[in-house]
């Protein structure tokens, strides 16, 4: 069977209960490494393979990547055109929503929020046909999905696609650190643009289609702020001005009224130019064949996210000519986009500035409190509710449908109660338009926008669907029912688990998907809740905050934020860190004021160049830890021991990729403190086989008494990040409770093995109609029997001896006699290994062998690849302690003992969506 290849791993351990001897362990080995991998120490192969390129930070090819530019396309004015709302953050407010113009052979985002591209993946908006972005501000709010956005675009054809970048201030700062985890990074192109030094604003783009401009608002500042102030307080107006369309040619007019025949001098009149005519001896010029232009609509982009950008507004005179009170000279806004917070477009203030725009649209889409109650990505949110109904234990009610309705904290305006010099103001909503073109539909078109979806809507059609999923809802709640103690027939409940409390810890995976965020899962992070002690957080991909209020609700969610005294990031991939920013600048927002300590960030060294200049656009209040600090030589030298060796284990074939760090002692003793004020006893970063810099980490609870006063060990979790198989993993996993397993590729890597997904992908990619597993014996005296013609063999590399087979029967006759050949069956052993060892992932049944070989008490499977986008295909045989994880899956410690016996009923959930593959989406992920 093949299973997913882009897992990660995650285990929770500590000593079985009355065990005085460590569980037998099936060894790790690959009798037929290949040989580019060998390991050095001698001429012993090393039994874990890998990709050693990948592993030492080049791609797959080594070639040099060009610097795409797009191909030039011919612009006709009289285009189809729009602005469109997308929704990312009404529901969540997490992020600013982002804007699209869209013509027929361009495209223009305005600000790239964390949650973009799952936005765009879920609504079908094509990203690739993106050729500009601009940022109104430079900050998380605004920019926190440009690394996947960029990503994205970089992974689509062989060389990725050019895009360039707009925004004020320090923007190239901000891009060339996101380079050390962009690949092909030279297709960005970044336009960096300050105050204007004339009174125009600053144009930007001028084609035959749209002129874009900006106008930058700067607050003014004091002297003690200036020396302290970040460069993302500035924010802008962007002015988008599509061109005049010239009027309509009057052909009769033109032959019969000024006696011009039909021939060049109609192309001259409709170039402008004047011509004699031929019939009569006069002129004849442009204006008196062709009928009056069409107006270039203009829509304005407003970002003022403080009272003090509001005074700037008001005060711009690079705006003055767009004012409806400026004369004949001036010119007709229709539309304005107000990306603004409600919070400062209610205000008195803001109201007057927009009451100079008589007849203008007003569309308010900053966060409302009335968007909060229907979600955004809806696939996700179905499938939560559902999850929600069959097991509450595991899925909590999610935050984004709450009980009672919310209120509205903005109320749509109405001619009867505003200024009538005022345009109309409606509130934003997802996916709605402004059509700029054709004209003769100029305005509101609402045709877009997606009906509301409820939680009683969802349940209903479960319901309808699988009738017996109440009966399975009904035979869940008994497992909670069950005594505690023995929860299968040979697996005790560990020590550590003894009288343990629901308090004391709880996981919740808020991305459990790899690569990029897709409709049903988003990339990783896993939130730790400590409870009244705090809380830890490991990777953090993009939309993580957006996965928390899911999670929490928007209050509950900023609490979670200010819990969090540790950030464990596993290495530089963006999927793995891109939400970090914007986690720890609201923590920053919400504590301000506050006595707090600041947020300790644990990473790979690349990461801090990344944070650091983020850092010069907008406070993080962080203190960054490299992970080799943290290391178990590393806390030995804190101690004042000693530790031998490297950071892989000795013999390891990537024993030479680091060499021992020096410790950032300061830091570390920092990291202990904090870790002992939230009752961790460890947290131990060890090596793993990925990219340069990549890691895993052990954490580990204090010793606490049990019922009768007996000390016992605290609970152990092993996080693997993404790795092939490696003993570092086996030995940092030893008699784990429960493993999260993510990237399990590694055995199928270690031992030439392959997911059934790719080999049922490689069977399909050669017309296989059904591929099957057979196993046929005494074939001489059955082929015949059973009507088989042939039954051939062929050699597979997997180890000395290993073979495939092709079985195809015999030619028969059809309906009208005519013969035709027999069906012809191929079978693919899991042997399909080779992008998993590209990529340096494990399989699941990798990952499964791997905790099972260091005794863990539960796993739980995460980092799902694109082609498992709602469950991968199961195989029991191997799973009896074994779970899947699903995105705002709450894990509580006191629930472990159960966890396993919940998997049948996902898949009575899902049954009839276990394969389920998006072939784009899959192409994409693989080209990332």
């Amino acid at each position: 069977m093949i299973l997913n290849r882009s897992l990660r791993l995650l285990l929770l351990s500590c000593p079985l209960k009355s065990s005085p001897f460590l569980l037998p362990r099936r060894p790790f080995s690959a009798s037929y490494p290949m040989e580019k991998n060998k390991a050095k120490n001698g001429s012993k192969s090393s039994p874990f393979e890998f990709n050693k390129r990948r592993a030492d930070g080049f791609d797959e090819t080594g070639k040099a990547k060009k610097n795409l530019e797009r191909k030039t396309r011919k612009l006709n004015p009289n285009t189809t055109a729009y602005a469109q709302v997308l929704g990312t953050g009404m529901d969540t407010q997490d992020t600013s929503s982002s804007v699209l113009l869209f013509f027929d052979k361009q495209r223009f985002i305005f600000n790239a929020g964390e949650g973009l591209q799952r936005f765009c993946t879920e609504h079908k908006i094509k990203l690739s046909k993106i050729d500009h972005v601009f940022l109104s501000r430079v900050c998380s709010e605004t920019a926190g999905g440009l690394p996947g956005l960029l990503l994205t675009l970089a992974g689509i054809g062989e060389e990725g696609l050019s895009v360039n970048v707009w925004g004020p201030s320090d923007l190239k700062l901000l891009v060339d650190a996101m380079k050390c985890f962009i690949p092909r990074a030279a297709m960005v192109h970044t336009r960096s643009f300050g105050p204007s030094s004339t009174p125009d604003p600053t144009v930007l783009v001028d084609d035959e289609v749209v002129k874009i401009s900006a106008i930058t608002l700067e607050p003014p500042r004091s002297m003690e702020e200036e020396s302290c102030s970040k460069s993302g307080e500035i924010s802008v107006v962007y002015v988008c001005e599509l061109a005049e369309i010239m009027g309509k040619f009057d052909l009769e007019k033109a032959k019969k009224v000024f006696g011009v025949r039909p021939g060049p001098k109609y192309s001259k009149l409709q170039c402008g130019e004047s011509v004699r005519s031929d019939e009569k001896d006069i002129t004849v010029y442009p204006s008196d064949v062709i009928g009056p232009s069409v107006p270039g609509p203009i829509v304005l982009l407003v970002d003022c996210p403080t009272e003090s950008h509001v005074a700037q507004l008001l005060s711009a005179k690079s705006l003055e000519s767009y004012y409806s009170c400026s004369g004949d000279g001036g010119k007709l806004v229709n539309c304005i986009i107000h990306l603004s917070p409600s919070s400062v477009t209610s205000s008195p203030t803001y109201q007057n500035w927009m009451q100079r725009f008589h007849s203008t649209q007003h569309i308010l889409a900053g966060h409302q409190r009335k968007n909060m109650e229907f979600p955004i990505l809806k696939a996700s949110s179905r499938i939560a509710a559902r999850l929600n109904y069959l097991c509450p234990q595991f899925f909590p009610a999610p935050g984004f449908w709450p009980p009672q309705h919310v209120t509205n904290s903005i109320v749509d305006s109405t001619p009867s109660d505003q200024d009538s010099n005022l345009g109309k103001s409606i509130s934003a909503e997802n996916l709605l338009k402004f059509t700029l073109r054709p004209y003769a539909h100029l305005g509101m078109d609402r045709s877009c926008i997606p009906p509301e979806l409820t939680s009683s809507q969802v349940l209903d059609e479960l319901l309808s669907e699988i009738p017996e999923i109440k009966d399975k809802t009904e035979e869940i709640k008994q497992l909670w029912n069950k005594p505690n103690g023995e929860t299968e027939s040979n697996t005790l409940l560990p020590s550590c688990l003894e009288n343990i409390r629901r308090d004391d810890m709880e996981i919740v995976l808020l991305g459990t998907g790899s690569s990029q965020p897709s409709k049903y899962r988003n990339v990783s992070a896993i939130y730790i809740d400590l409870f009244s002690k705090g809380s830890l957080l490991l990777d953090c991909g993009e939309g993580t905050l957006g996965q928390l209020k899911r999670r929490y609700g928007l209050d509950g969610a900023d609490e979670a934020v200010r819990k969090l005294r540790c950030i464990w990031i596993s290495h530089i991939h963006a999927d793995h860190h891109a939400g970090l920013a914007r986690i720890l600048a609201l923590r920053c927002k919400l504590l301000k004021g506050v006595a707090h300590e600041p947020a300790i960030v644990v990473g790979p060294r690349s990461l801090k160049h990344f944070l650091d200049a983020y850092q010069r656009l907008e406070e993080l209040d962080m203190e960054f830890l490299d992970c080799r600090s943290t290391t178990k030589t590393s806390w030995a030298s804190l101690e004042g021991g000693k530790e031998e060796g490297s950071l892989f284990s000795k013999g390891s074939p990537m024993q030479s990729v680091f060499k021992t760090p020096m410790t950032d002692m300061p830091c570390l003793k920092n990291l202990k403190k904090v870790l002992g004020e939230i009752g961790v006893e460890d947290l131990i970063s060890f090596p793993v086989v990925h990219c340069p810099q990549a890691f895993g980490v052990v954490v580990k609870a204090a010793e606490r008494l049990n019922s009768v006063g007996k000390r016992i060990p605290g609970w152990k979790m092993v996080y693997s990040g993404d790795t092939r198989p490696c003993p570092e993993v086996v030995e940092a996993s030893q008699d784990a409770t429960a493993t999260f397993e993510d990237d399990l590729i590694d055995e199928a890597l270690a031992k030439n093995h392959s997911t059934t997904k790719e080999a049922i992908d490689m069977g399909s990619s050669a017309g296989v109609y059904r591929i099957v597993l057979p196993c046929l014996k005494n074939l001489k005296k059955v082929l015949g029997e059973i009507g088989v013609e042939d039954l051939i063999s062929f050699p597979v590399v997997h180890c000395p001896q290993a073979f495939g087979v092709v079985v195809k029967a015999a030619e028969r006759l059809n309906s009208v006699g005519k013969r035709i050949p027999g069906w012809k069956m191929a079978t693919f052993e899991d042997d399909l290994i080779d992008e998993a060892l590209a990529k340096n992932h494990s399989t699941t049944k990798e990952a499964i062998d791997m905790g099972s070989s260091a005794g863990v008490y539960r796993i739980v499977l995460t980092h799902f690849s694109q082609r498992y986008p709602k469950i991968p295909v199961i195989d029991e045989s191997h799973m009896h302690n074994t779970c899947i994880a699903f995105d705002l899956m709450s894990i509580n410690v006191a629930d472990l003992q159960v966890l396993p016996k919940v998997l049948p009923y996902f898949k009575t959930l899902f049954k009839d969506e276990i394969i389920e593959e998006d072939v784009d989406d899959i192409a994409l992920e693989e080209a990332l």
